[in-house]
């Protein structure tokens, strides 16, 4: 006789199951919640009840009443445990904070590697598959750059642009994260399995899909609205007008993210969707300091490996020597005097540096010879 599972975990297998459900998607989990609370309470509603809601057909209120599904809750979770996969509910302490703003965010995140804390700090890069040699090198500059800035660099481990991101963070030892549309066990294009364990290594892989889950052309542009939803801004580079990552652009814009795109050649077409993004309003990229320019403040301080504080994203890019400096500037208005006196540097070194942090963007000069820290 199998036993019963714990009390406690109960609500998560109540939300694994009903993820198991085909055609349960955001939008009706999003509808089901709102009338109903709960996953459990979802999954206990007689058939009449469910039929009254909108979007509720017959074949999909049998589907929930008899938990019609491919396997069970209960072998689901048991195989993750058996791979050392997470399954995070939004109740969890490690679930992403940024996806919790979205309006329709994952109800469960599955999760090969780590999330951590300073995950938060991600910006997503992502463009065609078929690009040209410029792109991937762009692609793999730029993210190396974000990497080393101890950005997080998130991208959907497609071929192309995505495979090239992934490998900049890996190759500047920074962290990466691999939103997948396709469950754990099947890591789609194949080719990239040795590129999704090197991910699992320094980042994460995560999905909202179950195990099993398959390739299906239709859930490609489901997933991008995670890569966004993790992201504090987004990159496209070498986009045409068709491609799938202008989904990403336009799910980041909805969810209030930055937006920026690397031109190409005015005529080439793998270029021309960047190119269009440009012309409405996204930020035009030349270099990894337009991004962080461009980002703004970060919207709670974040603390970096060194344990100092981030209050945009502009820090990042300072030397050693230079972030030492900055932390002598206080939120609070400092005279420049009390600011030298705090140090036992060269004051003629800490002057220039100032001025350089100025420049920057990362201090403030205020009226009487006063500084304060920027914040935004």
């Amino acid at each position: 006789m199998d036993e019963c599972p714990p009390e406690s975990e109960q609500p998560l297998l109540d939300q694994i199951q009903l993820n198991l459900i085909h055609g349960v998607g955001p939008r009706i989990r999003q509808t089901l919640l709102e009338h109903f609370g709960t996953a459990s309470q979802i999954l206990k509603t007689p058939r009449q009840e469910l039929l009254n809601v909108p979007g509720i057909g017959k074949k999909l209120a049998d589907a929930i009443c008899y938990r019609t599904a491919k396997s069970t809750a209960e072998d689901e979770l048991k195989r993750c445990r058996e791979f050392g996969y997470q399954i995070l509910s939004e109740e969890a302490d490690a679930y992403p904070s940024l996806l919790k703003e979205m309006p329709d965010p994952p109800s469960l995140l599955y999760c090969k590697g780590t999330l951590l804390p300073e995950d938060e700090l991600a910006v997503a890069i992502v463009g065609s598959r078929k690009c040209t040699h410029y792109g991937l090198q762009q692609a793999e500059k730029i993210a190396g750059a974000l990497a080393r800035s101890g950005i997080t660099v998130v991208s959907g481990l497609a071929r192309g642009i995505d495979r090239a991101a992934h490998e900049g963070a890996l190759k500047a030892d920074g962290r990466t994260i691999a939103v997948m549309a396709t469950g754990l066990s099947h890591i789609y294009p194949p080719e990239h399995q040795g590129l999704s364990e090197q991910v699992a290594r320094q980042g994460a892989l995560v999905t909202e899909f179950p195990l099993d889950q398959a390739p299906v052309a239709g859930l490609f542009p489901q997933r991008n609205r995670i890569i966004s939803g993790l992201s504090m801004g987004v990159v496209l580079i070498e986009a045409g007008r068709k491609s799938g990552a202008l989904h990403t652009a336009r799910h980041a814009y909805e969810q209030g993210r930055e937006v920026f795109a690397v031109p190409g050649r005015i005529d080439h077409p793998a270029s021309a969707g960047c190119h269009d993004l440009i012309r409405d309003g996204a930020m035009l990229v030349r270099s990894v300091e337009d991004i962080l320019e461009g980002l703004g403040p970060a919207k709670t301080p974040v603390l970096t490996a060194e344990s100092r504080e981030v209050h945009t994203p502009r820090e990042l890019v300072l030397s050693e020597f230079e972030r030492d400096i900055l932390n002598l500037v206080t939120l609070e208005p400092l005279h420049l005097n009390e600011i030298v006196q705090s140090s036992n540097l060269d004051s003629s070194r800490i002057l220039s540096t100032l001025t350089i942090l100025e420049m920057r963007k990362v201090v403030k000069r205020l009226p009487g010879g006063f500084l304060v820290r920027a914040t935004g």
